[in-house]
């Protein structure tokens, strides 16, 4: 059966964005319990890769509740983070501290001018864009020669075993969360039928190249259940 706010094309957008709307008052939550509290270690890893001069302006894109954002703040960065929704807005201005500014923006046209920042990233984001290569681009324009593109998102382990395990916990369980924590199993459903239409970690790996960034890399997690794609703006 597909799922409700899984659609592909124009509809996209106003579909996820009704997604994190319904969600956004428990996704803290929901997040510490299907990652068994290991998403903030993932997260913390972004910062380090980040590797913030402090003072330097940093973007997290679909920064959602902020937590990336205010991590990014704590390394000492400028920090901005941007999102589509407005109830995640919500929840991250709450949460906000001294050096973090949120926006409500679209992250395939980014509100800012090229080479703006030192350090871009996105958590759980690009998967949700009508065109994650946009949103790629997009990350790449506004950093600085020599900046970093950093992308903590699900991804598709290589061994089949594994990956069929993931995938059914992803199935089974998350949605079960969803439904007793927030009245919603459509809304976490929604992962795995987003991850099945997203090609990971060798996608954006692959795009990267594509769009020219150096020092490309991969950092996986748990067998590749979760990555971090990194990458770097070239000098000239």
């Amino acid at each position: 059966m597909a799922n409700e706010f899984y659609k592909p094309g124009v509809q996209r957008a106003s579909r996820v964005n009704e997604l994190f709307a319904r969600i956004a008052h428990r996704y803290d939550l929901i997040n510490d319990l299907q990652s068994f509290g290991l998403h903030r270690y993932w997260k913390r890893r972004v910062i380090q890769l980040a590797r913030i001069t402090p003072g330097s302006p940093a973007l997290d894109v679909c920064c959602g509740t902020g937590d990336i954002t205010c991590g990014l703040a704590r390394a000492g960065a400028k920090a901005t983070g941007l999102d589509f929704s407005p109830e995640m807005l919500q929840v991250a201005r709450q949460r906000g501290m001294a050096g973090t500014t949120f926006l409500q923006g679209d992250a395939q046209q980014l509100p800012f001018p090229d080479a703006t920042f030192e350090a871009v990233t996105v958590g759980y984001g690009l998967r949700n864009l009508t065109d994650w290569r946009t949103g790629l681009r997009e990350m790449a324009r506004v950093a600085r020669p020599g900046g970093r593109i950093l992308v903590l998102e699900f991804g598709k382990p290589e061994n089949p075993i594994w990956r069929g395990l993931y995938f059914s916990y992803l199935r089974l369980v998350v949605p079960l969360l969803g439904l007793v924590f927030c009245r919603q199993s459509s809304a976490y459903a929604y992962i795995l039928e987003s991850l099945k239409h997203y090609p990971a970690q060798r996608g954006v790996e692959e795009e990267m190249r594509r769009i020219g960034l150096d020092r490309i890399g991969i950092v996986s997690f748990m067998g590749g259940v979760m990555t971090i794609n990194h990458g770097v703006r070239p000098q000239t």
